[in-house]
């Protein structure tokens, strides 16, 4: 050790607590307890006092809520906007005309994958895959793709690809954000870049890999695939962290997926909803190209105003309460909009905090080994310097660390995967944001970086790519192949994807 650093017993029941944890997800087991218990602990052994170590309890959670709210009142107003849109059926109809252009089976997978992962990147991939695997899916095997190929490209593109950058509404990098003390926006450009690297890897070799799986086209096809037992749909995996049945219920529907045919039908008795339904198709998608656009542009011309700090998630979050009003306006009439406006943004809050909730007692122990936030939980008086907990261990520990970026780099994504074992992608992030933060400066590199490869590492392996017990049950079953031969189908692509995506992130971001 470092003996110009001190290490007292908060630093070891610190790292003590970091262990619990990590041994707690291998174990696919939740982890708010232990954050909760090791937070005390820290706090006991920081303060000596058990008073304060009860408050910093409800300290934790409370620093964290405040720096994280801004992430869940964009999950609540994007979830409310889509149960706006599904009273209008205005989000089938913005996938189904890619039906056509799906004449063979190698269109098909590329098209699933993009479809996929445009509404994963707005809307998160659970209502994205009951959407793309009622709507295309079917279509796809009819063009000749095999059920396991499709798999994997919604896995990929959804579970991996979108919600690994996570790059509109923002969850995931502002999570490893906080605990790195980095900058946000940094981090979600680092991490897009990345999720496309690796994406485009695992895809092309997924592709590849069952290119001699896919057949001419027959409706023989569609007709064997729907006569399979359908029975594992979508029993989706509770263990863990966070509660993946909670996430489907949330953005499911009362009632079963039409075709645009169907929905003209069934709405034909009121043309003004047939006309909105049509609108709102278009619109909405138009809309949140204007907001990326707004987003990215500032990044390439350099004369435009860029957004700063969480403006594009106020951006996002602003566009979708606009849209959404709007939607229930055209649905319901300017009376009962009132009421039902309402409704959808209650319900949004609601899904949001039991999806998430659970990560504020999570990311309050990380926080606690950042110096930015770690004063406001253990109660530090103004004016003195609050611990840094992590990053005082690093440094004890430095001499120890090799000099090496690729090392430090692939350490970390190790340590992400490691989190998402317990299946649900995101409980590693305040891990791997804290750590990055910590062991950019004596790596020599930047924090966001080492944040956005942490967070490829966690995401790409609990949110749904590569381990069975994770909503790739969901993906598994809603394409009627069992969940271990998608597992085995996405093992190496998925791989060969994160290690050149770390690999570019050390070359030309270290």
């Amino acid at each position: 050790m470092n003996p110009a650093v001190p290490v007292e017993a908060a630093h070891w029941v610190y790292l003590a607590g970091v262990a619990v944890i990590v041994l707690t997800m291998v174990l696919r087991a939740n982890v708010v307890v232990p954050s909760i218990v090791a937070t005390f602990c820290v706090a006991l052994a920081w303060t000596g006092s058990p008073i304060s170590a009860l408050g910093s309890i409800f300290n934790a959670s409370f620093v964290a809520a405040k720096e994280l709210f801004n992430i869940f009142l964009v999950i609540a107003l994007m979830t409310a906007l889509l149960n706006a849109l599904k009273t209008l059926q205005s989000d089938i109809r913005m996938v189904e005309p890619f039906r056509a252009v799906m004449k063979n089976g190698h269109t098909a997978y590329f098209v699933l994958a993009g479809i996929t992962y445009a509404i994963s990147l707005f809307f998160w991939p659970t209502p994205a895959v009951p959407l793309v695997s009622a709507v295309l899916l079917p279509a796809a095997i009819a063009a000749g793709l095999p059920p396991l190929a499709g798999a994997v490209a919604i896995a990929i593109a959804g579970q991996g690809m979108a919600l690994s950058s996570d790059y509109v509404i923002g969850v995931a990098p502002g999570i490893s954000a906080k605990a790195a003390g980095a900058v946000a926006s940094v981090v979600a450009d680092r991490a897009l870049v990345l999720s496309l690297i690796t994406g485009s890897v695992a895809l092309l070799i997924g592709y590849f890999s069952l290119r001699g799986q896919i057949v001419p086209a027959s409706n023989a096809l569609l007709a064997r695939w729907q006569a399979q037992s359908s029975s594992n749909t979508p029993a989706v995996e509770s263990a863990g962290t966070f509660d993946k049945a909670e996430l489907a219920r949330g953005t499911s529907r009362d009632a079963p997926l039409l075709s645009a045919a169907q929905i003209s039908s069934a709405l034909g008795a009121d043309a003004g909803r047939v006309m909105w339904s049509k609108v709102f198709a278009v619109v909405t998608p138009l809309a949140f190209m204007a907001v990326i656009t707004a987003m990215v542009l500032p990044k390439v011309m350099t004369s435009m105003p860029d957004l700063k700090g969480g403006a594009a998630a106020t951006l996002v979050g602003g566009m979708a309460a606009m849209l959404m009003m709007l939607a229930t306006l055209a649905a319901e009439g300017p009376r009962k909009m009132l009421d039902t406006s309402a409704e959808h943004i209650t319900d949004g809050f609601v899904f949001a905090f039991k999806a998430m909730g659970s990560v504020l007692p999570i990311a309050g122990f990380f926080f606690i080994g950042a110096g930015e936030t770690s004063g406001a939980i253990l109660g530090v008086a103004d004016g003195l310097k609050p611990p840094h907990l992590l990053f005082e261990l690093i440094q004890s520990a430095q001499h120890l660390i090799p000099k090496s970026h690729a090392f430090v780099a692939f350490g970390v994504l190790l340590v992400g995967m490691i989190t998402g074992i317990d299946g649900s992608g995101f409980a590693g992030l305040p891990l791997t944001g804290t750590l990055s933060g910590a062991l950019a400066p004596a790596a020599g590199m930047q924090a966001e970086t080492l944040a956005a490869v942490g967070q490829m590492g966690a995401v790409w392996t609990g949110g749904g790519t590569l381990i069975a017990w994770s909503s790739l049950i969901a993906v598994a079953g809603f394409a009627r192949v069992p969940v271990l031969d998608a597992v085995r189908a996405l093992l190496m692509p998925v791989l060969s994807g994160l290690v050149v995506a770390t690999i570019c992130a050390v070359v030309f971001w270290s």
